[in-house]
């Protein structure tokens, strides 16, 4: 890659509004190409473009282009191609402060990344691509404010998108807000299921490609590329940067180091070459900086306000344990692997942020069901990986590795690192917890850290499971879970939507957002619950409107 910058005199920042950026769906990946492709004779970027892991000088750009017809996603096929970038501070490209050139290649499915450095911090830019005399779509991004910076920060805040179960209008609805730094996507990107498999066949809204369950590097590039034909996930890359990591269904439901709950050694594969795949996969097709571990845990800083730290709870864990196992309080056992545990713990303890921000893609607190109906506990159980008999232990989530939560929690205890706030999705429902040091004891005991978890953006929840009418069988459900779950504070089991955080030196801020229906394409958004956390308390509590 070569590239140049020039960098202006610093301009005050510049708010826009997100464009939807206009998808080439087609009934199939090669109709689309051919089509488009057919049409001009020249490359076409039909898959839109997208930025990632904000720095303080710098942001990480992404895009893929289609050379010619056969060239499609999974193919190998097509031609190396030069592809230009620019990035400039105004959306007509007349102030151009930084361009360089790539190549895209079968080698890497034809998509490119531009590492572009020397930015100035918290300043919003514009950039796209060219390649051949065509020009992509136009991005918005944003870099990271300095490392002493004090100003307040604010995400979007989203997990768990199936393709087959719905529209992704909770990402039109945060491409349209004008006041995000970034959108922290916590796992469940896209999902690895045979059509019909999840849900059902009788109630998918559409239909992904490949048809079949994915297991090849063919079959995951495939997938990735069905997901960014999508109009409004294409507009939420195209309108802020991207903080992502995986969580399973990027590789298969219910993944560990060595295998997978779908997964089937021998018909299926070898498990490390379906890892392999889907990872080179994801380091493709996501606005990520390619990692040579092959992980996703990092760590970005937001000014003096806050660290990041993002994990990878896939790659390192032991195998799940079975549910009502004393196993799951095995010290030899793991969710984070020794290395990524020691990383978090001695980044949690030198940073001199106001608020230490975790980015985990499962539950850390601890979730007992032992009060609820049976009527209930079998839809419960399928949402969070538990037995329909009613043992209550999760053991998918942090509730299978007791171990290393309480290594963690008694470090922030003894270390005193308080506003800890983690930041979860996973289980198709919103959550605002407490996470006691000691659940059994809690209120009475302390409380370690709290946690905010988002919905799904359409993956099936209680109502779904039950095709009942939201509201119907909640209201018993969560109140059930918070009389066993004394550090739950709030639960809304049966709708898609989204968050977004407020992070200012004095509280942390969750406002939740819903969807009106997640198979209505033009389904509208609407607040329902805020809660934050103020500085130094490690509770949450109720706030009564949302940060405007």
């Amino acid at each position: 890659m070569t590239s140049r910058n020039l960098i202006s005199a610093p301009s005050r920042r510049t708010v826009v509004k997100a464009a939807a950026v206009t998808a080439a769906v087609a009934p199939a990946l090669v109709g689309a190409a051919s089509t488009a492709l057919a049409d001009s004779g020249a490359p076409a970027f039909l898959h839109g473009v997208a930025s990632g892991d904000p720095l303080p000088d710098g942001v990480l750009l992404w895009t893929r282009v289609t050379p010619t017809p056969d060239a499609v996603p999974g193919s190998g096929q097509g031609p190396d191609v030069p592809v230009g970038w620019q990035l400039a501070e105004d959306r007509g490209f007349t102030r151009i402060v930084a361009e360089g050139s790539t190549v895209a290649s079968a080698g890497s499915d034809h998509t490119v990344k531009a590492d572009v450095r020397g930015l100035r911090p918290a300043t919003a830019y514009f950039y796209r691509f060219t390649a051949g005399g065509t020009v992509s779509p136009t991005g918005r991004t944003r870099t990271a404010p300095t490392a002493d910076a004090a100003d307040g920060i604010r995400f979007g805040v989203v997990s768990c998108a199936n393709w087959e179960s719905g529209y992704f209008s909770p990402y039109r609805h945060l491409a349209a807000r004008t006041d995000l730094d970034a959108v922290l996507h916590l796992g469940d990107y896209i999902y690895e299921y045979a059509t019909g498999a999840y849900p059902e066949a009788k109630y998918v809204v559409r239909q992904h490609r490949p048809a079949h369950e994915i297991l090849s590097l063919a079959d995951y590039r495939v997938r990735h590329a069905t997901y960014k034909t999508d109009a409004d996930l294409q507009a939420l890359h195209a309108a802020h940067p991207i903080v992502a990591i995986w969580d399973d269904h990027e590789f298969a439901n219910d993944a560990w180091s060595g295998g997978a709950e779908n997964h089937t050694p021998g018909a299926e594969g070898v498990w490390a070459d379906r890892v392999a795949a889907a990872k080179r996969a994801y380091f493709e097709w996501m606005p990520v900086r390619t990692s040579t571990e092959g992980t996703v845990y990092r760590r970005l800083r937001f000014g003096r306000l806050a660290d990041l730290h993002l994990l990878d709870l896939r790659s390192f864990r032991s195998q799940q344990a079975s549910v009502g196992s004393g196993k799951v309080d095995d010290p030899e056992r793991t969710i984070t692997g020794r290395a990524q545990l020691d990383w978090l713990k001695s980044g949690l303890v030198a940073s001199d942020a106001a608020w230490q921000l975790v980015g985990t893609s499962v539950m850390i607190s601890p979730v007992a069901f032992g009060a609820l109906p049976a009527d209930l506990l079998g839809p419960l159980a399928e949402l969070l990986g538990l037995p329909k008999e009613g043992i209550a232990v999760n053991v998918d989530q942090w509730d299978g590795y007791t171990d290393d939560r309480k290594e963690l929690l008694q470090h922030l205890v003894d270390r005193s690192i308080r506003n800890t706030v983690f930041l979860t999705g996973d289980i198709h429902m919103a959550w605002a917890n407490d996470v006691p040091l000691k659940a059994a004891t809690y209120p009475l005991s302390a409380s370690a850290a709290t946690e905010f978890v988002v919905t799904s953006v359409t993956s099936d929840n209680l109502d779904d499971i039950l095709h009942v009418a939201p509201g119907t069988v909640s209201l018993v459900a969560a109140a059930a879970v918070k009389t066993a779950n004394r550090h739950v504070k709030w639960v809304d089991m049966d709708h898609h939507g989204y968050g977004v955080l407020d992070v200012t030196a004095d509280r942390s801020q969750m406002d939740y957002y819903t969807v009106s229906d997640k198979a209505d394409p033009d389904a509208t958004a609407s607040w329902a619950r805020s809660y934050r956390t103020l500085s130094g308390t490690q509770r949450v509590e109720r706030v009564y409107q949302p940060v405007r």
